[in-house]
C-alpha cells in the first residue's frame, strides 16, 4: 500500500490514536495522516476517553496497556458515542485472552507491535471477508503455554491467586511469568 491518499476512507477521516509511547504515536500520526486520515493523539486513557467523549472519530487506534489504565476503557466509550467507529487495538503484550477482549469490546481487529502504518491502515480498512493467511510459523510450546495462562488469568479478572489454584501453580511462580514478556 502506498502512502497516497486512499479513496475509500469515506467523508469521516478522523482518527484517534492512544498510546503512551509519544514517539511511536506522533510517528504513526504523521504516516496516517499521509495516508488521507486527520488523525489526533492521545497519551491516556482519560485523555483518550475525553476526546472519544467531546469529538468521537470514525477510526480509533488505542493502545491495550497505558500507564493510567486500560485501553479496553477508551474502546468502550468510543463504542458508547459512536458504535460504528471502526477501532484497532494495539499492543505490545499480545494474548489470545486480550484479543478476545479487545472484539468483545468493540474492536474490529487486533494487532501486536510492532505495527507499522501499512498494517494499522489494512486492518482500519479491512471490510472482513477475506481470511488471513494462515501462520509460517506455528506457536511454539512455550507460546501456547504462555498464551494459556494468559487466558486462565484474564478469566478470573486479572486475579493472581485466584489464577494460580485453577492452574495448581505456585502464586510466586505464576508472578514470574506475567512478569515477562511473550515467548516466540
Amino acid at each position: 500500500m502506498s502512502d497516497d491518499v486512499l479513496p475509500d476512507l469515506g467523508p469521516d477521516r478522523t482518527l484517534l490514536l492512544v498510546d503512551d509511547d509519544e514517539p511511536f504515536v506522533k510517528r504513526l500520526a504523521r504516516a496516517m495522516e499521509r495516508r488521507g486520515f486527520i488523525a489526533e493523539t492521545a497519551e491516556s486513557v482519560a485523555a483518550g476517553k475525553a476526546i472519544a467523549v467531546t469529538r468521537p472519530p470514525a477510526y480509533a487506534v488505542v493502545d491495550l496497556r497505558l500507564e493510567d489504565g486500560n485501553g479496553l476503557d477508551v474502546v468502550e466509550a468510543l463504542r458508547e458515542r459512536r458504535p460504528d467507529c471502526r477501532i484497532v487495538v494495539l499492543t505490545g503484550y499480545g494474548a489470545i485472552a486480550t484479543a478476545v477482549a479487545a472484539v468483545k469490546f468493540g474492536a474490529i481487529d487486533y494487532l501486536s507491535k510492532p505495527a507499522d502504518a501499512n498494517d494499522v491502515t489494512n486492518a482500519l480498512l479491512s471490510k472482513g471477508a477475506a481470511m488471513p493467511a494462515p501462520p509460517e510459523n506455528p506457536m511454539s510450546a512455550d507460546r501456547v503455554r504462555w498464551e494459556h495462562i494468559q487466558r486462565v488469568y484474564e478469566m478470573c479478572d486479572r486475579n493472581v491467586s485466584e489464577t494460580a489454584r485453577r492452574l495448581s501453580m505456585h502464586r510466586r511462580t505464576l508472578q514470574r511469568i506475567l512478569a515477562k514478556r511473550s515467548p516466540k
